[in-house]
C-alpha cells in the first residue's frame, strides 16, 4: 500500500519534472520564430511618445529585447 502511494508520487514528480522542460523548450522555439516585438512596433511606439526613431535607436532597442529573451 505504501509503495503504491510512493509510486504515484513519483510518477508525477518526473512527470511534472519532464512537462517543465519540454514546455520550456517549446515556448523558446516558438518566440524565436515570434518574436512578440518587431521594429515596426518599436518605430511606432516611439514615434507615438514624439520622437523620430533613426536606426540606430531602432536597432539598440532590439539588442536590449533579445537579452531578456
Amino acid at each position: 500500500m505504501l509503495i503504491d502511494i510512493l509510486q504515484v508520487l513519483f510518477g508525477v514528480l518526473i512527470g511534472a519534472v519532464i512537462g517543465f522542460f519540454v514546455s520550456r523548450k517549446v515556448m523558446t522555439s516558438y518566440l524565436k520564430k515570434n518574436p512578440p516585438i518587431n521594429e515596426e512596433m518599436i518605430k511606432a511606439l516611439m514615434t507615438q511618445m514624439g520622437r523620430k526613431p533613426s536606426q540606430k535607436q531602432v536597432n539598440q532597442m532590439m539588442k536590449s529585447m533579445e537579452k531578456y529573451m
